[in-house]
């Protein structure tokens, strides 16, 4: 046990300089530790060898899987069904043009521009498709963002992207199999129960001190990450969707929002963004530059092209509609798994995965300090501003003043 603590306080020591780095620099945590992670995982490497840091220890994978996770489910409880109501052409228009662009984008240059198989281009485009919701949620969460119907809209607009992902690379490459149908039966079960049961559960033994509210949810996630896991897809999938069913019970329960965010910021997402840096092969991007920043900005522009006409369509002002798409250009769980299903099934060879892994986290970085160097609307990170002058695009007809600041 005693090399497990040292690894242990080893990746919490990371993990808090990760964070003193986000606030001496100003940028998302979240992004800092992707940092952190690269560079550890070279010094380190150098000094004691590759296997180190750990990153492929069992139990760390369990903190990096948990991590994603929760840190899914909580972005999904802050998908306002109101809001979605009201916005939902908006989400769905953004989240269809930012996966249908680059997926197509993407296939295209793979395989004429970087001479990649058939097959092996299909799985970059499906790569670079997605859209990072633990990423934009943990911005959305620095700046505060995530309580406004912008920062709302947005999530909801990424779950869109992700949910297409996802079908893309089942009806593509994954085999439609009885399980696959089990598992979709079961979804249907659970997401129509919870909503009823979740509340009165919570009600009848919740507000004591053992969490009974935390080990329900806990438990339901990892159990339907396991039935995901053993029908072929990602437990992250119906962590999103448990999610949004539950934002009226749990999303505005804001104590227990409150120690679900402690739990995940303070100890698990760290192990994430930490081990999904450690994974960039800096000698692969040395051996092909020119490759990696084909892909990475290949996302971005093909991202840009139908994003950003389409937030002006919806009637974004240029600093927001700006900001989300470059928000929208991030990727990491959902690429850089489709990148992963691609190597184990022979798709694609170890460096296309180590090319399309690094531009996957990339892009999870550059789109997104750039978006808070230049973008960043503060006029919604002022609730006092916000209630004194409420702004068009964060309230409508029939929701009230302050219904921008709901969480």
């Amino acid at each position: 046990m005693t090399e497990t603590w040292m690894l242990a306080g080893l990746w919490l020591a990371l993990a808090l300089l990760a964070a003193l780095f986000s606030v001496w620099f100003r940028v998302a945590t979240a992004l800092s530790e992707i940092v952190v992670g690269v560079a550890a995982q070279l010094v380190i490497a150098y000094f004691l060898g590759s296997s180190a840091l750990g990153s492929d220890q069992p139990w760390i994978k369990f903190l990096s899987s948990a991590g994603a996770i929760m840190l899914t489910f909580l972005a999904g409880a802050e998908i306002d069904p109101d809001v979605f109501k009201l916005r939902w052409r908006e989400a769905t228009g953004i989240g269809i043009a930012s996966f249908l662009s680059p997926f197509l984008g993407c296939t295209v240059i793979a395989y004429y521009f970087l001479s990649w198989t058939w097959e092996a281009s299909l799985l970059a485009g499906v790569a670079l498709s997605t859209t990072s919701v633990a990423v934009v949620y943990a911005v959305m969460l620095e700046f505060r963002l995530n309580q406004t119907v912008f920062g709302k809209t947005v999530l909801a607009a990424c779950f869109i992207t992700d949910l297409g992902t996802v079908l893309a690379l089942g009806l593509i490459f994954s085999p439609f199999t009885f399980r696959t149908v089990i598992f979709v039966v079961v979804s249907l079960i659970v997401c129509i129960g919870l909503p009823f049961f979740t509340p009165r559960f919570f009600r009848r033994y919740g507000g004591r001190p053992s969490e009974i509210e935390a080990k329900f949810l806990l438990g339901m996630l990892f159990g339907m990450g396991a039935l995901a896991g053993w029908a072929g897809s990602e437990a992250v999938l119906p962590a999103y969707v448990i999610g949004m069913v539950l934002a009226k019970a749990v999303g505005r329960d804001h104590q227990l929002i409150r120690r679900l965010r402690t739990l995940s910021l303070g100890l698990l997402t760290p192990f994430y963004f930490i081990r999904a840096g450690s994974y960039i092969s800096v000698p692969a991007l040395v051996s092909a530059p020119v490759t990696f920043l084909v892909l990475l900005l290949g996302k971005m522009v093909t991202k840009f092209i139908a994003v950003h006409p389409a937030t002006r369509y919806f009637g974004s002002p240029a600093t927001e509609g700006m900001y989300t798409t470059l928000l929208m250009s991030t990727g990491l769980t959902f690429g850089s798994i489709s990148a992963l299903f691609g190597l184990t099934h022979n798709l694609i060879d170890g460096n296309q995965y180590s090319l399309l892994v690094a531009a996957v986290i990339a892009s999870a970085v550059v789109p997104t300090m750039i978006a808070n160097a230049y973008y960043l609307p503060r006029h919604l990170m002022e609730p006092a501003a916000e209630r004194a002058h409420p702004n068009p695009r964060n309230t409508s007809p029939g929701e009230g003043e302050n219904q921008g600041e709901k969480s």
